[in-house]
């Protein structure tokens, strides 16, 4: 299909993920439906099966409805007329986001980048950006991402450690060939000022990560999903648990 075919080489990102889908007859997960069901076995208990992130808002709205009908008084749904965080006010934001990177000394493709990953919460990374400009760089490896993200992260996000930032508050562990390593000492400096590491905790952060991203690669070159999911379980987890023959423990 393609004029020149690919490679390995060409490969910037991956990831794989779990999604739960409801039974089917047919064993192709591919062909499964993507829809979600609400169901109630016992009076009282109302469950939800299937869906995904993506419509996670229609399928709660449809739990509260199944469990509302079994009470008296409720009023109708408002889901839909709720904006969610971040989107009130977001198409003035982005109408204005020229004059704002100008206010703010960032470039446009900085702001542009901000409000799709923030919406209009951008104005908090913009605060600490005002407050100390450095923030406002870039970060190695992944130039896309401004410092201020991390520090973001930290203070307001609840991220504690190096993985938290780099594979799921931001996306850098998966856009980028390196999967972080080029961005982790940077990240880690930046966390360890807001989070009040020593020299020991920022050199055990970073050498977790080397080993994680060791063990990804690892597991990105076996034949099937089982040993694949054993080398990626190869690397300790930084937060003192180990995953043995299935069990997660201390």
């Amino acid at each position: 299909m393609l004029e020149r075919p690919l490679t390995h080489a060409d490969i910037e990102g991956v990831y794989a993920g779990l999604r739960p889908l409801l039974a089917g007859e047919i064993e192709a997960t591919s062909k499964l439906s993507r829809e979600h069901a609400v169901v109630e076995p016992m009076l009282g208990l109302v469950l939800i099966a299937g869906g995904k992130y993506t419509t996670y808002r229609v399928m709660a709205k449809d739990a509260v409805d199944a469990a509302a009908r079994r009470l008296r008084n409720v009023p109708p749904s408002k889901t839909t007329e709720v904006p969610l965080l971040g989107a009130d006010g977001y198409g003035s934001a982005w109408s204005a986001r020229a004059s704002t990177a100008r206010r703010h000394g960032i470039s446009v493709g900085v702001m542009e980048h901000l409000l799709e990953r923030y919406g209009t919460l951008t104005g908090e990374l913009l605060t600490l950006i005002d407050t100390n400009p450095a923030l406002g760089r870039p970060l190695p490896g992944a130039p896309e991402y401004v410092r201020a993200e991390v520090a973001y992260a930290t203070r307001i996000e609840g991220a504690l450690h190096l993985d938290d930032v780099l594979t799921r508050r931001t996306r850098v562990s998966i856009e980028t060939v390196h999967r972080g390593l080029e961005s982790m000492d940077d990240v880690a400096e930046l966390m360890a000022a807001e989070l009040g590491w020593d020299a020991a905790t920022r050199r055990r952060e970073v050498e977790h990560y080397r080993a994680r991203v060791a063990a990804e690669h690892e597991s990105q070159r076996m034949p099937d999903d089982l040993t694949a999911d054993a080398a990626r379980h190869g690397a300790p987890d930084v937060r003192g648990y180990a995953v043995d023959a299935g069990a997660t423990h201390a």
